[in-house]
């Protein structure tokens, strides 16, 4: 990729790359490196203190991963959401979060999720949290060329500890969401110990919802405090209209049910201890 000069790309499953230059929404790139068989982008494990993801996974292996089901279960939900069977036979991970789009299924559950992303350069290799990896609308902070996106570190769930994840979209098959939203809840009987929320498209990144998590965390759980929340995700959140898709409006007025619900879904869930690995 340095070799080229700026004019390569990575590709592993190539189902955003490929259209983007068939549809002229992409600079011609010269040399295409295939990565989809790169071993160290291929591990799906639990380590000692996370499971790793590996960027070239596809999807369809990481919605049957058990060890996923117990400690990213958000992630399996957003994952079994995109596209259809055939792109998720050959989608991956890395590729959704690489795109940088802000209502990315994939990228909204894993900041949820709390990941770190581990980012390969020619000099070396570096551990960095997923909000730092976007610029804008479809627009990365990595080094065109130079960087790439090894495979991704989720904490491990313990008691109390659980995650969900929600969309609201067109029929099954239509390639972005018109809004979705993440939670991961810490609690402790009826207390609020812990949370992290993403909704997207909420701006023009991928947006945590770092004003309502700090309205609920430490309290206990109640329908007050999540009208409080959602009052401060309306806050916090920029919706726009999309032709095709949907109007601010909606996306306003979804966001309310849609953030209540996904978080009294990860709240019924910590209430259940985890699997075990």
């Amino acid at each position: 990729m340095d070799a080229a000069g700026g004019r390569a790309r990575p590709i592993a499953g190539g189902t955003d790359l490929l259209l983007d230059l068939q549809q002229g929404r992409h600079p011609p790139i010269d040399v295409l490196v295939d990565v989809s068989q790169v071993a160290e982008m291929n591990i799906l494990e639990l380590r000692s203190e996370c499971a790793f993801i590996g960027a070239a996974v596809p999807l369809s292996r990481l919605v049957a991963a058990p060890m996923l089901h117990t400690h990213a279960q958000a992630l399996i939900e957003a994952c079994g959401l995109i596209g259809g069977p055939q792109v998720r036979n050959v989608a991956t991970l890395g590729g959704n979060v690489a795109h940088a789009l802000p209502a990315a299924d994939g990228t909204i559950a894993l900041l949820a999720l709390g990941a770190q992303v581990e980012v390969a350069a020619p000099q070396a290799s570096r551990l960095v949290a997923l909000s730092t990896l976007f610029a804008g609308a479809g627009r990365s902070t990595l080094q065109v060329g130079k960087e790439l996106i090894v495979g991704f570190h989720l904490p491990l769930i313990k008691t109390g500890q659980a995650s969900a994840f929600l969309r609201v979209m067109r029929p099954q098959g239509v390639a972005l969401p018109i809004l979705n939203v993440a939670a991961w809840i810490q609690r402790a009987d009826d207390r609020i110990l812990d949370v992290r929320l993403a909704i997207g498209p909420g701006g023009p990144t991928p947006l945590k919802l770092n004003e309502a998590e700090q309205i609920l965390r430490g309290q206990s759980f109640s329908a007050a405090i999540l009208d409080e929340a959602v009052r401060a995700v309306q806050n916090q959140a920029h919706f726009r209209s999309s032709p095709g898709r949907a109007t601010a409006d909606y996306r306003r007025s979804l966001a309310n049910g849609l953030t209540r619900e996904v978080i009294q879904l990860a709240w019924e869930r910590a209430a259940v201890a985890p699997l075990s690995q």
